[in-house]
């Protein structure tokens, strides 16, 4: 095997699930995703689609109902009604759908990254953006995320010297998994006319751009509503013809973290190749679960502003509570839907060690932050996507009672 792929590291996450087998009684708040279920009506799309028999292969770059479907919906989202810096509506031309948020990066790289090349990642993030390009044997370079008093912000300055013309592409997952970070549109215009100076390739994660929590400018002005409300994206100061691919999931917003559907925002001149790389990649995303995409697009504005609505509610359970425990240092992310914290007297303590001790003793499960990069050891993420409020609060009654005891 190549050694790139024999030196790959294993999911620390998946870790800390297997030191909690045969343990039903444990709290779970380890893996990015709600535990509430899909909702009905796009459950009942795919089986309908089912039954209709469409099970064959579709086109590359999905069906043309979803891919217009999509461009309809970022158009509204980041078009020129939804932003004043938005150059043009966003056509099907530039929407590619994929099996799954982590496939679209996958390609993404593929596209992009040939063995050698140097490529920035701002971290901690979720480790598959920094592990496929170790996969395809790119030049990995990080730029990492400063916390103070648990609040975690970007050094402008150190991401402009590490990204020259001789970087290939830069990766930026704002709103951040684990962090809760985003970038504010200032920041967003510093680093493209930085990307465009050095001929940078910006590979935008925005998955979570509608699980935000802050006040945009344009509801300020009275100009949007809370359901309308978006972390800054990098769609709404670019042109289409700028080296941005931004990619997306139907995971999060619509609760479909299994139903492995994502799309990605590309420049027109090269959706074809794109489509090409499908090709070899999963040829297609099953009809099926495009016809699902569909359904939950129709239903965004019944689905998505009460899913957010619940998951502010949630994080503002459970952070004061964690700020109630002593030792405890975190504070409200911005965007996302995790808590990024860490414990006194722990910092020198390997956070995987010390998410297995939780589970086995505490019956409450986390992620370490380890599982993000070096940058996020000493450090633990809580994912507060939970159907049931009470269910957090009883995990930081665990993790209280844990800590009285050492």
């Amino acid at each position: 095997m190549r050694t790139a792929i024999q030196n790959l590291q294993g999911s620390k996450i998946r870790l800390v699930v297997n030191a909690a087998l045969g343990r039903p009684d444990v709290l779970r708040f380890w893996f990015g995703e709600s535990d509430e279920a899909t909702p009905l009506a796009v459950r009942q799309a795919a089986a309908d689609s089912l039954m209709q028999g469409e099970t064959f292969y579709n086109q590359n770059l999905g069906i043309p109902e979803l891919r217009e479907a999509i461009a309809g919906y970022m158009t509204r989202v980041h078009g020129p009604a939804a932003s004043h810096g938005a150059a043009s509506t966003i056509g099907i031309d530039r929407i590619a759908v994929t099996s799954s948020g982590v496939s679209a990066l996958m390609l993404a790289a593929q596209a992009l990254v040939d063995a050698g090349d140097e490529v920035v990642a701002v971290t901690p993030v979720w480790p598959n953006l920094t592990q496929q390009v170790i996969i395809m044997g790119g030049n990995l370079r990080t730029v990492s995320l400063r916390a103070l008093d648990g609040q975690w912000g970007l050094d402008m300055n150190a991401l402009k010297t590490a990204v020259t013309a001789k970087t290939k592409m830069l990766i930026i997952n704002a709103p951040n998994n684990p962090t809760g970070w985003t970038l504010s549109k200032a920041e967003q215009l510093n680093i493209v006319q930085h990307c465009r100076s050095t001929g940078t390739w910006i590979l935008a994660d925005e998955v979570y751009e509608r699980l935000y929590y802050e006040p945009t400018p344009r509801e300020t002005a009275g100009l949007a509503s809370v359901d309308d409300r978006c972390a800054p994206s990098f769609l709404d100061i670019t042109t289409p013809e700028d080296n941005l691919i931004v990619a997306h999931s139907f995971s999060k917003t619509f609760l479909m973290t299994g139903w492995r559907l994502g799309w990605l925002v590309l420049p027109t001149a090269i959706t074809d190749r794109i489509s090409a790389l499908i090709e070899f990649n999963t040829s297609c995303a099953p009809t099926f679960v495009q016809r699902a995409g569909i359904e939950a697009i129709k239903r965004e504005a019944e689905i998505t502003p009460a899913l957010v609505a619940h998951f502010k509610q949630c994080r503002d359970t459970l952070i004061p509570l964690l700020q109630a425990v002593p030792g405890v240092q975190v504070q409200a992310a911005k965007g996302g839907m995790y808590a990024f914290f860490k414990i006194a007297g722990y910092e020198n303590v390997a956070s995987l060690d010390l998410a297995k001790r939780l589970v086995t003793e505490a019956g409450l499960g986390l992620a370490p932050g380890s599982a993000f990069g070096v940058e996020g050891e000493g450090w633990l993420r809580w994912c507060f996507a939970s159907k049931d409020v009470s269910r957090l609060s009883l995990g930081v009654e665990r993790l209280r009672g844990w800590l009285d005891k050492q």
